[in-house]
C-alpha cells in the first residue's frame, strides 16, 4: 500500500478520535445550561485548549504548511467547538471568573500574534518555514 495513503488514512483516524475527544466535555456544559451556572468549574483547560487549536490552525495554513488539510480540519473544528464552550462558560460564570477569562483570553491572542509575526516574518519562506529547513 502507498505510504501517503496509509498515512492519510492514519490521520482521518486521528481526526475522528480528537473529535471524540473536543466533544469529551459536552456533558459539563449540559450541565451548566441546565443549571445556569458554572458551579465550581474552572475554565482553564478549554482556555489551553483553546490555544493548542488557534497555534495548529496557524500551523496548517497552507502558507505556513503546505499540504496541512488534515491538522487544518480537525483543529479548525476544535477552536470552533472551544469558542463554544468558551462562550457559555462565559454566559453562566459570575463577573471574576468572566474577567479572568478575559484576561487569560487577552494573553492568548497577543501570543497568537506574536507567533504569527515571528513565523511570517522571520522563518517563514515561499516553499513553507518547516520545508525550508529554517526551523
Amino acid at each position: 500500500m502507498n505510504p501517503d495513503a496509509v498515512r492519510n488514512v492514519v490521520g482521518i483516524i486521528g481526526n475522528i478520535i480528537s473529535f471524540g475527544l473536543f466533544l469529551s466535555p459536552l456533558p459539563t456544559f449540559i450541565q451548566i445550561v441546565k443549571k445556569g451556572d458554572v458551579e465550581r468549574f474552572v475554565p482553564d483547560p478549554y482556555l489551553a485548549t483553546f490555544l493548542n487549536c488557534a497555534l495548529w490552525v496557524f500551523y496548517g495554513l497552507p502558507v505556513v504548511h503546505p499540504n496541512s488539510i488534515l491538522v487544518l480540519t480537525i483543529n479548525g473544528a476544535g477552536l470552533v467547538i472551544e469558542v463554544v464552550y468558551l462562550s457559555i462558560f462565559f454566559a453562566y460564570a459570575p463577573k471574576p471568573k468572566r474577567m479572568k477569562m478575559l484576561g487569560v483570553l487577552a494573553v492568548e491572542f497577543v501570543f497568537l500574534a506574536a507567533v504569527a509575526a515571528g513565523v511570517i516574518l522571520g522563518a517563514h519562506t515561499p516553499r513553507g518555514c518547516f520545508e525550508s529547513g529554517t526551523i
